[in-house]
């Protein structure tokens, strides 16, 4: 037996309960001090249920793969109008600039600019989609893919008259001496050095017009961004499946840029 001293009285207790009562206050003790690991644990394992859950579980991965098809086919389709306009537009506001002819259609020309850099191109988008191709039965892939070319088009012929523009006016000159009409000495002498000046410029823009297919998704459009959003409302979980469309988008544009830079250096290469 030994004795304690509760408020000032001396009580005998067996030494196991003093050893137990002892071990008690331990406990008590340590149960008060922060342990670091088991936080560390505990948000390792939520972040692994919950990666389960957004991407393993019912195949929901399918939604972002899906998804990203979507979006690079929108961008492809979309560059080609793009390229398309867009030199069209170049050459018709260059040759207005130059020769005084086509006024009307350098008209056209500059109230498309106007209003295709002017307005947001979601708000371009909702008026393609719902105001002019939804009421005929026309399918929101065919609607995004016209809007954002247009959109595209109107940035691309700036580009490229900034580049006609630069070449150096003694080329027309030389087309004009070798016999060539005004188109042939566009078509032939022009045109191929505006191309490899800008073309930098222009991939640059193809980086920007791949991201900005991502307010497709308000049409209803099942690109990589509606495939996020997809799971979030599956899973009533946003961080994982916006942190997955940021980095795929992440992943495809560093990509791009790589890709540019290693042409850019191709073309300075070549310069030399």
């Amino acid at each position: 037996m030994t004795a304690i001293t509760v408020d000032g009285e001396s009580v005998a207790i067996s030494t196991n309960l003093k050893r137990g009562l002892t071990e008690c206050v331990k406990l008590t003790y340590n149960a008060r001090q922060p342990d670091v690991s088991v936080p560390i644990i505990k948000t390792f394992n939520n972040l692994k249920y919950d990666f389960y859950r957004n991407f393993i579980q019912n195949d929901n991965w399918r939604y972002i793969t899906k998804g990203l098809w979507v979006t690079l086919r929108v961008t492809f389709f979309s560059v080609i109008i793009g390229i398309a306009l867009g030199f069209l537009v170049a050459i018709v506001r260059v040759t207005n600039e130059k020769t005084g002819k086509l006024k009307l259609a350098n008209a056209i020309c500059k109230l498309y600019l106007t209003v295709l850099r002017g307005t947001p191109v979601l708000v371009q988008l909702m008026i393609v989609y719902f105001v002019i191709f939804m009421p005929i039965g026309i399918d929101k892939f065919i609607a995004a893919v016209i809007c954002f070319g247009l959109n595209s088009g109107a940035y691309v012929a700036e580009i490229v008259r900034g580049g006609i523009q630069s070449i150096d006016a003694g080329q027309m000159e030389a087309g004009r001496s070798l016999g060539f009409g005004y188109a042939q000495t566009m078509l032939y002498i022009i045109m191929p050095q505006t191309f490899k000046a800008v073309l930098p410029a222009l991939l640059n823009e193809f980086i920007g017009l791949l991201k900005e297919t991502s307010v497709s998704a308000y049409i209803g459009l099942n690109d990589l961004a509606r495939g996020g959003d997809i799971i979030r409302g599956v899973t009533y979980s946003a961080f994982m499946p916006l942190i997955a469309v940021a980095a795929v988008y992440l992943a495809v544009v560093v990509f791009l840029q790589w890709l540019v830079g290693k042409l850019e250096r191709r073309l300075r290469t070549n310069e030399r």
